[in-house]
């Protein structure tokens, strides 16, 4: 899928991975992974974006799950300091809004009814293509009808301003200590767009809450609210499936 990115003069060729409901002219959503990428062991799409992709499939939605980082040089972006990444947000976001571009021209995709999701790094890149504020995406003719965003960071975009036409649902874990779940408290509140940002947060619940892996501590992240020290990473049984059954109501009014 060309993305509205460049390299050498011509648009950034990104590998997809599409996922077909059943159902003529459905929904669509693009999966935006996190700093990790979107492969797992040997090479394959990760467990998270097949499981969700599949889930969203069984509830009547066409998902698209992209690659931002192969074609960029890169596997991974978790251990690379913020402000040093070569992909930065702007790529992504740039990604972002020519996925949903591409899928609103499929036939077998509702133009009015195509979303995003994303996890981590990729639930801020949710936020930064809907935030009208960006020049690129105030210009764009065709915004998501509705957006997904576990864990993301909120810091830029409260520091710029929020403002989206866009349903947005954040899905933050009380206890995360890599992107805390506070700026997202705060954006949600004083987003100045006529629809409001819903939020749910999860008690002790840490970033990736919704894996079913034990929680961890990544020492080798030099990022989140204590730099040199780690984050916790992975699952809260209780979290995950309270944030499944709420992005399902969320889902259910398209």
């Amino acid at each position: 899928m060309p993305s509205l990115d460049t390299a050498r003069g011509a648009p950034l060729e990104l590998p997809g991975f599409w996922f077909q409901a059943r159902a003529a002219q459905a929904p669509a959503v693009v999966l935006l992974h996190g700093c990790g990428g979107p492969y797992g062991r040997g090479g394959r799409l990760g467990e998270r974006m097949v499981e969700y992709a599949q889930w969203l499939n069984a509830q009547g939605l066409h998902a698209l799950v992209l690659d931002s980082l192969t074609p960029r040089g890169e596997t991974q972006l978790c251990t690379q300091r913020t402000g040093t990444r070569k992909v930065t947000q702007a790529n992504r976001r740039l990604d972002a809004l020519a996925a949903v571009a591409w899928l609103a021209v499929r036939p077998d995709v509702d133009p009015k009814r195509i979303g995003l999701m994303g996890w981590s790094i990729g639930g801020s890149t949710v936020l930064a293509a809907l935030n009208t504020r960006h020049p690129a995406v105030a210009a764009v003719p065709f915004h998501p009808a509705f957006a997904v965003a576990f864990y993301p960071g909120c810091d830029a975009e409260l520091k710029r301003g929020f403002e989206t036409p866009t349903r947005l649902l954040m899905l933050v874990g009380e206890l995360d200590d890599w992107t805390p779940a506070a700026p997202c408290q705060a954006l949600a509140q004083a987003s100045s767009g006529a629809v409001k940002p819903e939020i749910e947060t999860y008690a002790n619940a840490y970033h990736g809450f919704d894996s079913s892996a034990p929680v961890r501590l990544r020492k080798d992240v030099p990022n989140g609210v204590n730099p040199g020290q780690g984050v916790h990473v992975d699952g809260e049984p209780a979290a995950r499936a309270a944030s499944r059954e709420r992005l399902k109501r969320f889902l259910s009014g398209l």
